[in-house]
């Protein structure tokens, strides 16, 4: 399947954190994408993009914290995060970029 502008527009950024790092060892990679995106749309993106086979997606919104900056109050984005399960023995070097 040819990558097209919409599922580069489905999977904004991949997730580097800890929690993320951990759960690469289990096939797992988890990415920032569009707000709107369902999980077909995600697993179709991952799929075009990285040539993997997706088994799973998980998704999850995580509200934006309210935060204070020298006495003004602000408040973070909102941002969905997926965690995309891959087929045993596939993986995705996130390192490298697109």
């Amino acid at each position: 399947m040819a990558a097209t502008a919409r599922h580069y527009d489905t999977i904004l950024a991949p997730v580097i954190t800890e929690k993320a790092t951990i759960l690469s060892e289990q096939n797992k990679v988890v990415f920032r994408v569009a707000d709107s995106a369902t999980k077909d749309e995600i697993a179709a993106a991952v799929e075009a993009l990285f040539q993997v086979t997706v088994t799973k997606v998980n998704t999850l919104n995580v509200k934006g914290k309210t935060k204070r900056f020298r006495g003004r109050v602000g408040h973070r984005s909102d941002v969905k995060k997926a965690i995309v399960t891959l087929a045993e023995g596939q993986s995705i070097d996130i390192t490298t970029g697109l």
